[in-house]
């Protein structure tokens, strides 16, 4: 049996910076396991062509259950199957969320989240490029730049907000986001920037950390109540990898419910069902789950400046020689935060514009210009869960979102609203002028009731379930705010599945800064003091009143 320090199932986004930081002491031997495999595709380097890898190799492919608020339908979820997981496929953005939702996150029993708490570790992953502010790191390891060359159309977007009352962003990731902005991208001259380029590659020289790719973790053994060891299946074979300290989950909030569950650890009935040995009852585990979902609003577009026109040899070689044109686009190249009712405290909708028609994730080839500006709900009232379809480790689990299912409604109030905001947005001067017809939804869907029935016909994630193994001190709870889980020894999860509630932002920023503040958590280290933070001026929308 393989032994080490610390077995870490999972190269996400914080997986990878939790690997590169317990590496660093050179007496910890660290293993991390990941069930895909390298990242040494140019789709992956080449920030346009991320949706060229949906379904493929690189991702897990999974399928939600039938969805009976938007239509039975069974909605496509891309997950990173590869290292630096979803920030390997991903659109790049890199948006923190409010600190209201860090707040939040301390307000339900977790000390040591708040923003003050995580802002240190959202400072030492960044080398934010041509950013100078206390609130932003400059030599991290995570690179985040401007985009090298924004599209016409996405300069016209940030305009023609400002025309609907929407202000301008002084930073779209400060301490309260609000107003319209270019979006920040995890890249890097050009190409993407992965949580495996920022972590795992300064790390490759290391001795003590091993990186076995190919292999998926079938279940983690215990002894007693504490975690030993790590099953898992390497081409085609069982292995065990022993953990001397800590086995550390980090598969994302699918994958990771779905482990402990296989593994005994979970509510005790439903393992029972699927004759699975019960280690330790767990009621919290795979519930929880919150996800952003999203609505693409598209209009023809007159000028033809859109990515419709990225795949021409001219744009791959500008690409491959410059790193500049159309494929350095992240696609999402601008995004607006609005509070839809003036009583909000901070925004409920994000507005994503998108310089493309943007249909089924992009695998509809599209040959008509257009443009794409997505709400997106960002405080989902609704909550879903992860559970077994089966004890087979290779079995995808059942997935449930209960997408639109509170009771009051207000999860469709406010996308809804999103829909006509988005709707002002495209019609305002700045972009009116190369807009053509609407295409989706149609000028027929003029009542709030033809948007409802857009809005459950259309409805999509933005791909950030989180929140299955939340933190937290109530009988739900999964992890504790030090990420270690709840009646057991020697086992964390550090990922975004212990989110007790979801940002107002993407994700992938927010993961990676739970990878950074778990390694000080598992090392017993502290972190600088917190950077004091002025609250900025209260600013609301006109698209608020």
């Amino acid at each position: 049996m393989e032994r080490h320090d610390y077995v870490i199932v999972g190269a996400g986004s914080a997986g990878c910076a939790l690997a590169g930081r317990l590496s660093e002491d050179p007496e910890t031997r660290v293993l991390l396991l990941e069930a895909g495999g390298r990242d040494n595709r140019l789709h992956i380097r080449m920030p346009a062509a991320y949706t060229k890898l949906f379904k493929g190799p690189c991702d897990w492919n999974y399928s939600t259950a039938p969805q009976p608020s938007l239509e039975g339908r069974e909605l496509y979820w891309p997950r990173g199957k590869v290292l630096g997981g979803c920030s390997s496929i991903n659109s790049q953005i890199y948006v923190r969320g409010h600190r209201a939702d860090f707040d939040g996150w301390a307000a339900q029993g977790n000390p040591g989240w708040s923003y003050q708490d995580v802002l240190p570790y959202f400072r030492r992953s960044e080398a934010f490029s041509d950013v100078t502010s206390p609130l932003h790191g400059g030599d991290g390891p995570l690179a985040v730049s401007r985009l090298r060359d924004p599209n016409p159309a996405t300069l016209a977007f940030v305009r023609a907000a400002q025309e609907c009352g929407i202000p301008l962003a002084e930073d779209i990731n400060g301490a309260a986001p609000e107003g319209a902005s270019l979006c920040p991208v995890t890249q890097k001259n050009g190409r993407r920037w992965s949580a495996a380029d920022a972590f795992l590659r300064p790390a490759r020289g290391r001795r003590n950390l091993m990186v076995q790719t190919g292999a998926h973790a079938t279940r983690v053994l215990f002894e007693g109540r504490r975690a030993v060891a790590v099953e898992y299946l390497h081409e085609g074979a069982p292995r065990r990898a022993a953990a001397a300290r800590e086995v550390i989950v980090a598969g994302g909030a699918v994958n990771s419910p779905q482990l402990l569950m296989l593994s005994g650890v979970g509510p005790a009935d439903h393992l029972r069902r699927h004759g699975i040995t019960i280690v330790h009852d767990l009621p919290g585990v795979g519930l929880n789950l919150q996800d952003h979902l999203a609505v693409p609003v598209i209009v023809a577009c007159r000028a033809p400046v859109t990515l419709v026109a990225a795949e021409t040899l001219g744009n791959l070689l500008r690409f491959l020689i410059f790193r500049r044109g159309m494929l350095t686009s992240n696609v999402g190249e601008a995004c607006a935060f609005v509070r839809t009712r003036p009583h909000l405290a901070a925004p409920d909708i994000e507005l994503i514009f998108g310089p493309v028609p943007w249909v089924n994730h992009g695998l509809v080839k599209v040959t008509r210009h257009a443009v794409t500006l997505g709400p997106i709900l960002l405080q989902p009232a609704s909550r879903g869960s992860i559970s077994l379809r089966s004890a087979d480790p290779l079995a995808a689990p059942c997935i449930q979102p209960s997408y639109l299912s509170d009771p009051e409604g207000e999860d469709l109030r406010a996308l809804v609203d999103g829909v006509e905001l988005a709707r002002r947005v495209l019609g305002a001067p700045a972009l009116a002028r190369m807009m053509g017809e609407p295409m989706v939804p149609g000028p027929e869907a003029r009542s709030r009731a033809d948007l409802e029935r857009f809005v459950r016909a259309k409805a999509e994630t933005l791909y950030h379930p989180v929140g299955t193994c939340a933190m937290g001190t109530g009988e739900r709870a999964v992890v504790d705010p030090e990420l270690r889980v709840r009646g057991l020894e020697a086992l964390r999860v550090v990922d975004a599945s212990v989110m007790p509630r979801i940002t107002r932002g993407h994700t992938n920023a927010p993961a990676i800064m739970i990878g950074e503040k778990a390694a000080d958590l598992i090392r017993g280290a502290v972190v600088e003091k917190p950077i004091p933070t002025v609250a900025p001026r209260d600013r609301r929308p006109a698209a608020s009143a």
